[in-house]
């Protein structure tokens, strides 16, 4: 009987740390290398939906569409909402570079383009690719930097904000 007993708990044992190896090897995050960056930008303005890879379109709403086309501000605006774009910093994260441009009419946020972004793994792509649509169109509903990270996209959130803050710094000073 004393040996069966030792048997049980000794599968129980083996099983429990079995599973919790597995649990472990799974949340595991692979990453091949450090400072990669897309090259190809990822935008808020829906009308630039082909240059961006197909799981990276973003809609960020009405206030999204009304970036201009043009560099000239619309006729029936005063001179202060002259539209402007300005290059943010590029915010170094744990898996790579993340910068962005902001466009400006005045002191509103039309659009957001991504102009780096972590791109060396195909789990980096995808994390990119469903955070930074999210984040656009959070920072232009806000109007600011000060916005929610993106659940499991800490890293690219943050560095997201970083170059966001230091874009409307520059066009602020």
């Amino acid at each position: 009987m004393r040996v069966e007993e030792y048997e049980v708990r000794r599968a129980v044992v083996t099983a429990a740390a079995t599973t919790a190896g597995v649990v472990l090897l799974l949340s595991l995050k692979p990453h091949t290398g450090q400072g990669g960056a897309a090259t190809r930008p990822i935008s808020s303005d829906p009308g630039a939906a082909a240059a961006e890879p197909p799981s990276t379109a973003s809609t960020a709403g009405p206030s999204a569409a009304a970036g201009p086309s043009s560099g000239a501000a619309p006729s029936s605006a005063a001179p202060a909402t002259a539209t402007r774009s300005i290059t943010g910093d590029a915010a170094d994260t744990r898996y790579g570079p993340v910068q962005v441009k902001v466009t400006l009419a005045g002191a509103r946020i039309t659009r957001i383009d991504v102009l780096r972004y972590p791109n060396d793994s195909g789990r980096d792509r995808s994390i990119s690719g469903y955070a930074l649509p999210q984040l656009n169109q959070e920072a232009i509903a806000a109007q600011s930097a000060d916005i929610d990270v993106v659940s499991g996209a800490s890293y690219t959130s943050d560095g997201y904000t970083r170059s966001l803050q230091s874009a409307l710094d520059k066009a602020h000073a």
